[in-house]
């Protein structure tokens, strides 16, 4: 299903989210704040013609550039409106019917030096049918009228934005004695006649009068709680305002969450080099295929015509080339990047706005714990936070963070809470793998941290050059790697402190603590002191990195909201390693942790702390206060599920396979939902299949998920062939990587000098 007309569909058709959140059909609605409205704009004057409805909606859109504007102007004459500081105008011009005086007006604006407005919104007709009583003349008139102000409009549409605003039904049972002739059906006959003339005076379909019939779809659904059944309630006419201004603002403006009347952009330098590459890496793994194909059917078993047996030939499975293995990779990747470029770039598909509600969030996250119990199985190892135990926490982690995104349930405050402390948990989780890998592997060298770094970073390279993005957008990405590489050089950099060297002189535990401290140390000092840290990072090439919107304010944002939990991860690491060395705690399978009595109250502590951690979090009422103690106090939620989960011998023993193989693919989901399930940057949700809100959720998913999976696949493939074992020719990989990054530097630097 095509995405269409953005802009016909915004001013046409939409359907109530709730009560009070109208979606648009196929698209996007931006909420503009008075910056943004005076940004677009500036230097602009705007019209409304007509009767009190078109006074309320004038009241509406100009409560979006000065909210402190107050209704009290002359009820039927002229209201002007100045903002002095962006040089806007917009007027109020009392026309309450289609007559000879507002074609004059019209007139005006089309003759002479007589400077036109950029935008002129017209509608009238509730006072012809009042004055003449809803006679038959009088709508012959009306269609006269009309008639003669058609072409007026259409002339003024070639350089102007012109609307035409259909009539509203009435709430026929409120409107008093003297508006009793105004009924529905009067008010259709009158919209039917607008509509037809305007839409037959069009010959030039970019110079078209756009019809307003919007409002007339929001009124079905609201005009019951008008106070006169005449009049919109405050919310609607608030609505069909910020539709204008989508209509209007959106191709100037281009928010992300305003989709609506964007145009598609253009393809970049960047984009269209790697559209070529991806189409090479197709065209060249098809012909090694056929080759290869012709090859196999020259060696097929052919029948002995004297014996009658077969004769199998001599290779029955022909070696990979890595060529091939890297032509198939990318051919498989380029066809999964085309999905991605036509989900979230191109107008091919629809999206929507997300609409949070507690049945939307909770419902599918009981679904899924409950469908994770049923795929319980034994662990191969009963230790602590082992491999199956650790997928598993980051698959349900995983589905509750995208349960969370689609729902929108980041405006219900306790849920933002709980989901901050996921994304700690994984950063807790960052500390604690790679500390335990490097304190007993000891392995410092390229090789492991280019493996990391490969299998990080891959997909997001691809993506910000498919996708035309920072790479700061993806953040999560960005903020692991760079912890990463804080946990190597802190255990990397002289005196290197292993569990071997450590083992034989126990002073080398202190020198570890002393490096931890010295780490925690900086931390602190950088949370605290945003100059010097936007300092680092400022610098070129790190700036390129770590910029978003020309600041890398959000980058120390992000980093900041996390600080000390990675630290957490590392030193629960060490202690839990140490008190295994020395043999304290107990990991058979179904022991207990520890001695009866010490479990018993390690684990009364871990639930009390779980709940009172979830009881402080229900109660936030403000964000900024509620984040400026999370980096402190998210530590205690996740010792106490470690705890929990760890403490009693037949729960670690156990693990559930279906979170578990969402987990080994975590990173690829977190990644992909921005553009494949999610939509406009993850502000929206992707319709593939409109019309059916859960069948359009399931199919969508399916497909997420396997694509993920696949990326994960192609991931590992290519790390082996990219980053190989060998050092020689590590390094001559590497100096290629560089010469890529150094000609994506060139590439973005004519891109950006193009736009500029």
């Amino acid at each position: 299903f095509k995405g269409g007309d953005t802009c016909e569909y915004l001013l046409s058709s939409g359907r109530f989210l709730g009560e009070k959140v109208w979606q648009p059909h196929s698209c996007m609605m931006h909420k503009y704040k008075n910056s943004e409205a005076k940004n677009c704009l500036i230097d602009k004057h705007i019209v409304f013609i007509g009767d009190s409805r078109i006074r309320q909606l004038f009241y509406s859109f100009i409560k979006l550039i000065n909210p402190q504007v107050k209704e009290e102007g002359i009820k039927h004459g002229n209201i002007p409106f100045e903002d002095k500081s962006a040089s806007i105008k917009v007027d109020f011009l009392w026309y309450p019917e289609v007559n000879g005086s507002m074609r004059q007006r019209i007139k005006s604006w089309t003759e002479g030096s007589v400077p036109k407005p950029h935008i002129i919104v017209v509608g009238a007709a509730t006072w012809s049918i009042k004055i003449h009583n809803g006679s038959n003349e009088a709508l012959a008139q009306y269609k006269i009228n009309i008639t003669s102000i058609a072409p007026l409009l259409e002339k003024l549409a070639i350089s102007s934005d012109v609307y035409w605003v259909l009539q509203d039904p009435v709430y026929e049972d409120m409107l008093s004695e003297n508006r009793k002739m105004i009924t529905n059906e009067k008010i259709d006959a009158y919209n039917e006649a607008a509509v037809r003339i305007l839409n037959s005076s069009s010959r030039n379909s970019k110079a078209k009068v756009k019809v307003f019939s919007v409002s007339k779809l929001i009124a079905q659904e609201t005009i019951m709680k008008s106070a006169d059944g005449l009049h919109l309630p405050e919310s609607s006419r608030d609505t069909n305002a910020m539709i204008l201004m989508n209509v209007y603002c959106n191709k100037i403006m281009k928010p992300v969450d305003g989709s609506c009347c964007q145009p598609q952009p253009p393809l970049t330098l960047i984009q269209k080099i790697a559209f070529c590459f991806f189409t090479l890496s197709i065209i060249g793994y098809l012909i090694i295929s056929l080759i290869h194909r012709n090859n196999y059917r020259k060696n097929k078993s052919c029948t002995d015509l004297e014996s009658g047996e077969e004769k199998k030939p001599a290779i029955s499975t022909p070696n990979v080339s890595t060529l091939e293995m890297l032509l198939h990779c990318f051919c498989k990747l380029g066809l999964i990047m085309t999905y991605f470029y036509l989900c979230d770039r191109a107008n091919l598909f629809m999206k929507e706005n997300k609409f949070y509600t507690h049945s939307s969030f909770f419902i599918p996250i009981v679904y899924i714990l409950v469908l994770g119990v049923f795929y319980t199985e034994n662990t191969k190892e009963t230790k602590v936070l082992n491999r199956e135990q650790t997928d598993e926490w980051k698959g349900w982690m995983q589905l509750v963070i995208l349960i969370y995104h689609i729902s929108g349930a980041s405006t219900f405050l306790p849920v933002y809470m709980h989901i901050r402390v996921l994304v700690a948990a994984y950063l807790f989780q960052t500390g604690y793998g790679h500390f335990s890998y490097f304190w007993i592997k000891g392995d410092f060298g390229v090789y492991r941290v280019c493996q990391v770094l490969f299998r990080l970073n891959f997909l997001v390279v691809v993506l910000c050059i498919v996708m035309d993005r920072p790479y700061q957008f993806y953040y999560f990405v960005p903020l692991v790697t760079v912890w990463f590489m804080i946990i190597y050089a802190t255990l990397a950099i002289w005196p290197q402190i292993v569990q071997k060297k450590a083992n034989g002189n126990c002073l080398w535990h202190f020198g570890l603590l002393l490096k931890l401290i010295c780490l925690l140390t900086c931390i602190y000092f950088l949370s605290y002191s945003q100059g010097a840290f936007e300092k680092i990072f400022s610098f070129w090439p790190l700036s390129k990195c770590f910029e978003l919107n020309g600041n890398v304010y959000e980058w120390w944002f992000r980093w900041k909201l996390d600080r000390y939990v990675v630290f957490h991860g590392m030193l629960f690491a060490f202690i839990y390693l140490a008190l295994q060395k020395r043999q304290m705690i107990s990991e058979g399978k179904g022991d207990p942790l520890f001695s009866n009595r010490v479990s018993n109250v390690l684990l009364f502590i871990s639930i009390v702390s779980f709940l009172t951690y979830s009881i402080w979090a229900s109660s936030c009422k403000n964000k900024t206060e509620c984040n400026e103690l999370h980096p402190s106090v998210s530590v205690v939620q996740i010792l106490a599920f470690i705890l929990i989960r760890n403490i009693p011998g037949y729960v670690r023993s156990v693990y559930s396979s279906f979170f578990a193989w969402f987990g080994k693919i975590s990173l690829e989901l977190f990644i992909c939902q921005y553009h494949i399930w999610l939509a406009a940057d993850t502000k929206g949700i992707l319709v593939l299949i409109p019309g059916y809100p859960m069948f359009n959720v399931l199919v969508s998913t399916f497909i997420f998920v396997c694509v993920a999976h696949e990326i994960s696949q192609i991931t590992n493939d290519l790390a082996q062939i990219v980053v190989p074992k060998d050092n020689s020719t590590l390094l001559k990989r590497l100096l290629c990587i560089a010469g890529f990054f150094s000609g994506l530097h060139f590439f973005s630097a004519m891109q950006d000098q193009s736009r500029h």
